[in-house]
């Protein structure tokens, strides 16, 4: 008989009640910030994780349009397989996503890199790459964090030791954060119709 369905599901509540609120909302001020002055994201992660990078990416260049407001220049570095094979054939998997940045990240960029040990070698190189080139620097981990909470500017830990939920949760935030940029545009555009209005009344 399964047993566990309810348990499961009750550790992953635990694990979003863990979020740190604060550092969300400041992850949104941060994407918002980067929107206004042009600024592009990258995203990365391995594995699962690698698809979360992916999936946040397609949210946030299509799920937040908003007729009148800029669209935001997102880029997830785990979609280019040939470029990523390459690279890992010709010098080492380490350097996956550090050497498509040193083309592409610019100072004023955002550089997020997605890990639930918060260990893995490539994104870490990600990150040391986009601080190099003085991008701000974002982490999403479990585990307590690893080495990357420790790199970046802005950490969202997840205080969890299994992988599924870490997961779980990176894939919330995810949907999260897209939907409320979503609704800050939408506001300001409501705002600009207002003042509009009243100028015209």
């Amino acid at each position: 008989m399964i047993r566990n369905v309810s348990a499961y599901f009750a550790q992953v509540q635990q694990a979003l009640d863990s979020v740190n609120v604060q550092a969300v909302e400041r992850v949104i001020q941060l994407l918002l910030a980067a929107n206004e002055r042009g600024s592009t994201i990258y995203v990365c992660g391995n594995g699962g994780s690698a698809a979360t990078a992916s999936h946040f990416v397609n949210d946030l260049s299509k799920g937040t349009i908003v007729p009148g407001q800029p669209r935001f220049r997102a880029i997830a570095l785990t979609d280019n397989v040939p470029l990523i094979t390459a690279w890992a054939n010709d010098t080492s998997y380490d350097n996956i996503f550090s050497e498509q940045l040193r083309g592409l990240v610019r100072a004023g960029d955002i550089v997020m890199a997605i890990s639930g040990s918060g260990n893995s070698p490539n994104v870490l190189n990600a990150i040391a790459v986009g601080a190099e080139a003085g991008a701000t620097t974002v982490g999403f981990s479990g585990y307590g964090g690893g080495k990357l909470a420790l790199m970046v500017d802005l950490s969202v830990d997840i205080a969890c030791n299994v992988m599924e939920q870490v997961e779980d949760v990176h894939s919330s935030l995810g949907h999260n954060i897209c939907t409320n940029l979503r609704t800050v545009l939408r506001e300001k555009t409501a705002s600009v119709v207002f003042a509009g209005a009243l100028v015209e009344a």
